[in-house]
Formats: C-alpha cells, structure tokens, sequence
C-alpha cells in the first residue's frame, strides 16, 4: 500500500502561484511512476504532469507546458508541482497519483490516489 497525501492548494489570482506538494508514506516511493491529474467540475480526470521514477524524466500536458513543473524528493518521498502563470481554467481539484509503472500518463495507469486539493484561480 502508498498512502498519499496532497497539500498546498488554494485561492489565488490568474497570473499567480502555487506549489503542491504530495507526501507520499507505506512502500519504496522510489520505485512507483508518480504524477499529478486534475478534475476541474463536470469534466473527466486528466493527466497534468508526471515524474520518472527510473530515468527522472518528466512529462506534462500540452495545457500546463512552460507554466507548471513537477518534481520529486526520493530521499523525503515527496512530490511537488509548481505552478506558475496560473488561468482559471486550471481551477480543479489536483490529485497526487503512484503507480507500478516507470511513467504513469492515463487514470488506468493509477493505482494509488491521493485526496485531492483544491486549486481555484480567479479572473
């Protein structure tokens, strides 16, 4: 079992700020594809951005390229997503994902989810 645990979230103004972290606990997080998707209302969960476990590599939807950043701390088996120059079409609930894979890209690749946290951006 990983167990995860999102933080960070919040309200902030288009253009601004925020960084998500994801606390991950239970087996080596080292050896799961880690990633972030989001669920904005009456839309289907996407794929925002994901971390490599065996090559550090990441990976990001066409939407967030250029604007948000995923990393990871084996050594503190944290997660994070930066996200810079934020539009309010990035308003969703962000969720922290693992899976056995060494990339994951798809929910069918998740088998482990976080919580959530809410991310609001305002005109």
């Amino acid at each position: 079992q990983v167990q995860l645990v999102e933080s960070g979230g919040g309200l902030v103004q288009a253009g601004g700020s925020l960084r998500l972290s994801c606390a991950a606990s239970g087996r080596t997080f080292s050896n799961y594809g880690m990633g972030w998707f989001r669920q904005a209302p009456g839309k289907e969960r996407e794929f925002v951005a994901s971390a490599s476990w065996s090559s550090g590599r990441t990976y990001y939807a066409a939407s967030v390229k250029g604007r948000f950043t995923i990393s990871r701390d084996n050594a503190k088996n944290t997660l994070y997503l930066q996200m810079n120059s934020l539009k309010p079409e990035d308003t969703a609930v962000y969720f922290c994902a693992a899976g056995p894979k060494a990339v994951i890209f798809t929910t069918t690749d998740v088998h482990y989810w976080g919580q959530g946290t809410q991310v609001t951006v305002s005109s």
